[in-house]
C-alpha cells in the first residue's frame, strides 16, 4: 500500500483560534501560532509539517472552513 504525505493550508486572517483542529489531529501536527492575524487571533498551523498524514480531520472540524487539505502518494 503507497504511504500518504499530507499537508494543510490554513487562511491565517479567516482563522480565529477555537484550537478544535488542534484537539482532531491525530498525529499532533497542527499548534496555535505564537503570532496573532489582523484580528488579534493566535491562529492555526503546522508544527510538524513532516508528520501530517492528511486525513482531513482538522478540515472536518474547522467551524469557519478556512483549512485545506492535500494528500501526495509516496
Amino acid at each position: 500500500m503507497a504511504k500518504v504525505k499530507g499537508a494543510i493550508e490554513v487562511d491565517m486572517e479567516r482563522c480565529k483560534g477555537c484550537g478544535l483542529c488542534v484537539v482532531a489531529c491525530p498525529t499532533h501536527v497542527i499548534q496555535l501560532a505564537k503570532n496573532v492575524n489582523g484580528k488579534g487571533y493566535n491562529y492555526a498551523h503546522m508544527d510538524k509539517p513532516e508528520e501530517c498524514i492528511g486525513c482531513t480531520n482538522c478540515s472536518l472540524v474547522c467551524p469557519d472552513s478556512v483549512i485545506s487539505v492535500y494528500r501526495v502518494k509516496i
